[in-house]
């Protein structure tokens, strides 16, 4: 029996000295587990980190404001549709038109809605307003009511009711299409093409054209523009302009676009549209696949709603179709032969895009948790980062993603109505970082 006491004792003794030595491990920094050997944060050991920004640190300021231009003081940007990086000091910017440049107002008390309810909602200003994000929206409306919304002006371009505005005091359909330098700087505005545009969506140059010509998606024109690369001469319209369909010539609404190396591209055919387009590298229609689904849980292979996304694997060739309505991705081969889907683990997730870079992984953003997802091809999550918000660093309706030759990220916000860039954080673990775009054959 004193041999049992003994052990009892023995064994209580050990466990305290192991929790005292273990707290004065705690206080002093000592007897801690050693991190894993890359570190959960996108830094290894870095102290206190959130990973708001992930493995970046957003560029305050960047880019100019449009206020920035003479003569266009009053005026911001409106929604932030795409973004394209054609290199570090030449940045392709969408936006739908312009909105005031108004200050915020301080709260006002709503009894009539709820008890402290107050507006404008702090941080959310922008989009409180009537005057905010020009344009028709996105899934499942119809282009053809901006023809009338305007009582059938034709100045009325791009921008739509109700609520009813009125341009030149509520919204301004001007420098849709904005280039910018390493520095911020708003060096080439295309004001030329302003008319042309009703909801440019994207905007890319195939990393396999030596002559870098730039192509717009306008989903509400029902069109893919191609322009020479300094933005002077129109050099194709595919699609019908203002015709919905889904053939060799009309589109409805489509929303973005990717290469093979050989020229052929692939389209996302679209907000409405459920089929992806092939095309060879002259714009010469190829083929089509894609059945209208039944949202919001369809799972037969090839069918499909809100085809918003597309991006091809130069190397297995595999094209990624982003099924966002049925909230999955979809893998075909260049043919349209299905291999197989993976669903996104959100309820529901909302998915605004497709990249591919040179790694080979898949990176998206869903509009539903406000993070960039990383994936590999088989649909295992890597990485994700982001928070919802106004402030710089902050993620609020990421459209578009673009990365340049030295890392920096772009992305362009249709919610926060800008365009935001990022550069990697010193000793950022680069498996956390976005990877850069298969190299162009016109960069040295």
């Amino acid at each position: 029996m004193r041999k049992v006491i003994l052990t009892i004792v023995t064994f209580a003794l050990g466990i305290g000295v192991g929790l005292w030595t273990s707290g004065r491990g705690s206080v002093e920094g000592q007897g801690q587990g050693a991190p894993p050997a890359n570190g959960f944060a996108a830094v290894p050991g870095a102290l206190g980190a959130q990973d708001v920004t992930g493995p970046y640190e957003v560029v305050k300021g960047w880019p100019k404001d449009i206020s920035t231009l003479p003569g266009n003081e009053k005026w911001t940007y409106g929604a932030g549709q795409g973004v394209f990086a054609e290199s570090p000091n030449r940045v392709f910017m969408l936006f739908r038109g312009e909105l005031p440049k108004l200050p915020v107002p301080r709260g006002v008390l709503l009894p009539q809605v709820g008890p402290s309810i107050s507006f404008p909602v702090a941080g959310m200003w922008r989009s409180a307003t009537t005057a905010s994000l020009p344009g028709v929206g996105g899934t499942d409306q119809d282009t053809r009511k901006w023809l009338t919304a305007w009582e059938g002006k034709e100045e009325g371009y791009g921008i739509q009711g109700p609520p009813y505005r009125k341009l030149g005091v509520d919204a301004k359909w001007e420098n849709t299409i904005v280039i910018a330098n390493a520095n911020g700087d708003i060096v080439e505005s295309w004001t030329q093409w302003d008319k042309l545009m009703r909801r440019p969506h994207s905007v890319f140059i195939s990393p396999y054209d030596p002559e870098k010509n730039v192509w717009i998606v306008d989903d509400n024109m029902q069109v893919i523009y191609k322009f020479t690369n300094d933005g002077k001469k129109l050099l194709q319209t595919i699609g019908t302009p203002e015709q919905e369909g889904a053939d060799a010539t009309h589109f409805n609404r489509p929303t973005f676009m990717d290469w093979l190396p050989d020229g052929t591209f692939f389209v996302s055919d679209g907000y409405t549209g459920t089929r992806v387009a092939k095309f060879d590298k002259d714009g010469k229609f190829l083929m089509d696949w894609g059945i209208k689904g039944i949202p919001p849980n369809e799972k037969r292979p090839n069918y499909m709603n809100n085809v918003h996304g597309v991006a091809v694997d130069p190397v297995s060739r595999r094209v990624f179709v982003n099924d966002r309505n049925n909230h999955r991705v979809q893998v075909f081969d260049e043919n349209g032969k299905f291999l197989y889907d993976w669903r996104i683990d959100a309820d529901p997730s909302s998915l605004h895009l497709l990249y591919i870079g040179v790694d080979r992984n898949i990176w998206t953003f869903d509009r539903s948790t406000h993070k960039l997802l990383k994936y590999d091809q088989q649909g295992h999550l890597l990485y994700a980062w982001g928070t919802l918000g106004m402030f710089p660093g902050a993620l609020w309706g990421v459209h578009g993603i673009s990365v340049d030759q030295e890392g920096n990220l772009y992305v362009s916000e249709v919610d926060n109505g800008r365009v935001q860039k990022f550069r990697p954080k010193p000793g950022a673990n680069p498996a956390f970082l976005v990877a850069k775009p298969v190299k162009p054959i016109w960069q040295s």
